[in-house]
């Protein structure tokens, strides 16, 4: 049985993935752990001083969830990370430590298989076009711009493509900001939030005489738990970095 506790585990995610480990077999909720609640524990310290811990999925915030992944790998827990918004230096540094501890550790954008699709197939198309932008649509409570989701978008079509701007004219926005952030590889990320969405992404293409869009949106949280479980479940038998949910698809 694989022990899992949760962080973050009275948010919206955190409640979809405490309802999906206890619905599976093969794990067992052992902590829930949220500084909101009256009935949880606050910290992972916390927990982990009460109950052994296998695996920690964490979906808090990201001001928060480096020092949650570094205090993890330090400690003998496997972190499976859901939070978006760490850096690029950040990332590289957990990945480093995880090495060093020789401990499994799992970072996803996104759990949905769709929207791991969705960047597969991205890549795939920035072998043939040099044009592209992305535009990620989120709910108004999602704290960090762009999304962890198109950032990771970005970086595997980059992969494929070294400019994604080929025959673009000189510009300058008279409005700052119109033309979006850019990424990787000149491409544009466009980020939109308002409530009443859950999560979308949509990458767009150009050529002479063609446009090509790669779409993909979430209506419901349930559609990660799939992800979430299959991370679980790998993490729990491998010691391995690993940066993606495509790398185990």
């Amino acid at each position: 049985m694989i022990r899992v506790a949760v962080c973050g585990a009275l948010g919206k995610m955190g409640k979809e993935v405490c309802s999906a480990v206890e619905n599976c077999n093969e794990t067992e909720l052992v902590a829930r752990i949220d500084i909101a609640g009256n009935d949880t524990f606050k910290t992972i310290e916390e927990a982990k001083n009460a109950v052994k811990i296998d695996i920690l999925v964490d979906f808090t915030q990201p001001a928060s969830i480096f020092e949650n992944a570094k205090y993890c790998l330090n400690n003998g827990i496997k972190p499976v990370i859901g939070t978006t918004g760490l850096k690029d230096e950040e990332i590289s540094y957990l990945k480093k430590l995880s090495v060093e501890k020789g401990l499994g550790c799992l970072i996803a954008p996104n759990f949905s298989t769709g929207a791991v699709l969705m960047m597969k197939f991205a890549k795939l198309a920035s072998k043939y076009f040099d044009n592209a932008e992305i535009i990620e649509l989120h709910h108004n409570q999602k704290k960090d711009a762009p999304s962890g989701t198109s950032i990771k978008t970005a970086l595997m079509m980059s992969e494929e493509n070294e400019d994604f701007t080929k025959g673009n004219c000189p510009e300058k926005e008279t409005i700052q900001g119109s033309r979006g952030g850019i990424s990787y590889n000149n491409i544009h990320v466009h980020s939109v939030r308002m409530p009443g969405y859950v999560a979308s992404q949509e990458v767009l293409f150009g050529s002479d005489g063609q446009i090509l869009k790669i779409r993909h949106d979430s209506i419901d949280r349930k559609c990660y738990m799939g992800g979430v479980m299959l991370a679980i479940k790998h993490i729990s038998e491998h010691d391995e970095f690993i940066y993606g949910l495509e790398n185990i698809m």
